[in-house]
């Protein structure tokens, strides 16, 4: 099969740029063509206001270039991760305008949210869900801390929305957990072309011992990843080594703290592979976020590791964790709660070993490579049908090909 995978890079790195790379990687390892079309938000520094806002609403440069690419490479599919701002809704509809079933993978909440994360002034924040108009993210500056990016942002939503997009120019969307896939579907997106799909690691890692003697969070530093609360906690807990691994806006909190307390230690950015080490020796993992995370890739290179997890109880997360097999849950922005669960795993040393055991089953039965192309080739066998169905894209896609060159007019 040849599949064109799509993927608009943030300006910091995140867990959408894993997924996208290794997912092209493992279908090239099956056999596949691949051929990756990429774009970095590094060039936005030197686009004006109302350009950038106008490739965010539709973008004619990736349209002309993604119709190039697809007729070059001609693919069964092509699959989008993220596409905003700059390749924007127009690359779905250079697929449909050459005929080329399109699948998104929804890695985020930027369809229902101007900053995509469900999370405003510290607490969860659900305002703009199911809105035409997403407004209220236009008045408190949701995207960037500015309502000029916001209003943009507003606009391709509004817009798109008003096409149809959702409805007409993808076939399926993958939502990489139940919690997500509910939350796209309350906010109006078809349950019907809503699949669920879980994120995997590839190549996976050998599991770890946990004879290190610290506890280990891993992630970005944002307010939303539940910074606070944990450091809050560990101002209680002398006697346990806390191992941070990331950077972010909050970095000046982290290095504020790994000074002040001993027992906290701030390491910086770490490639995969010291990462997965220090994953292996630790006796768990923390994962406070206090959004509703879309998925939890970090909780799961724990599993691979063999580590359990202690993650609060919200969002995608939480469905990761069968309290007392793999980890334990506790109450989200809670620092007494998350406390009490770690002065527990502490107290019963043999039932975290036998979560061990646990959390690398976890991996192996759900998480695995070899389970997620199985479920990715019946999704694209699902959007490209049989012969009959493959007519019916075409079909579909001279109807866009007008559609297409009125937009880029």
């Amino acid at each position: 099969m040849r599949i064109l995978i799509a993927h608009n890079y943030y300006q910091q790195a995140g867990g959408e740029d894993r997924v996208f790379a290794d997912e092209a990687n493992l279908l090239e390892t099956k056999g596949h063509e691949v051929s990756r079309y990429s774009i970095r938000n590094d060039q936005i520094a030197n686009m004006g206001s109302l350009a950038l806002a106008g490739a965010t609403l539709w973008n004619r440069q990736i349209y002309r270039q993604l119709r190039s690419r697809i007729r070059q490479t001609q693919p069964h599919v092509v699959h989008f991760h993220n596409t905003f701002p700059l390749i924007s809704p127009a690359g779905y509809y250079a697929a449909r305008a050459e005929g080329v079933p399109v699948v998104q993978t929804l890695h985020n909440y930027r369809l229902l949210c101007p900053s995509a994360i469900f999370f405003r002034d510290g607490r969860i924040c659900e305002d703009c869900a199911g809105k035409a108009i997403p407004w209220p993210g236009v008045v408190h500056a949701c995207y960037r801390g500015s309502r000029a990016a916001s209003g943009a942002t507003a606009a391709m939503l509004a817009f798109h929305r008003l096409l149809q997009t959702w409805k007409k120019a993808v076939d399926v969307f993958i939502a990489c957990s139940q919690f997500a896939r509910d939350k796209f579907v309350a906010g109006g997106l078809s349950p019907e072309k809503l699949v669920c799909k879980p994120n995997f690691l590839y190549p996976a890692p050998e599991p770890g011992q946990g004879e290190g003697g610290y506890a280990l969070f891993v992630g970005r530093f944002a307010p939303e990843k539940g910074l606070e609360t944990l450091l809050a906690a560990w101002e209680q807990v002398p006697d346990l080594p806390l191992k941070i691994v990331g950077d972010g806006p909050c970095a000046q909190q982290v290095a504020a703290a790994a000074e002040r307390l001993p027992q906290v230690e701030w390491l910086g950015l770490q490639p995969r592979d010291a990462v997965y080490d220090l994953m292996g020796n630790a006796a768990f993992l923390i994962v406070p976020s206090e959004w509703y995370e879309t998925f939890g890739l970090v909780a799961i290179e724990a599993f691979a590791k063999g580590t359990p997890a202690l993650v609060a109880n919200i969002g995608a997360i939480s469905e990761l964790v069968t309290p007392s097999q793999n980890g334990l849950r506790f109450r989200p922005g809670d620092p007494q709660d998350l406390l009490a669960k770690v002065d527990w795993l502490r107290s019963h040393p043999a039932d975290l070993a036998r979560m061990r055991q646990s959390a690398r089953t976890t991996f192996e039965t759900h998480y695995t490579a070899e389970a997620n192309y199985q479920m990715l080739m019946q999704i694209y066998d699902r959007v490209r049908g049989n012969g009959e169905r493959g007519t019916g894209n075409r079909e579909r896609g001279t109807g866009n090909r007008e559609l297409g060159r009125g937009q880029e007019r």
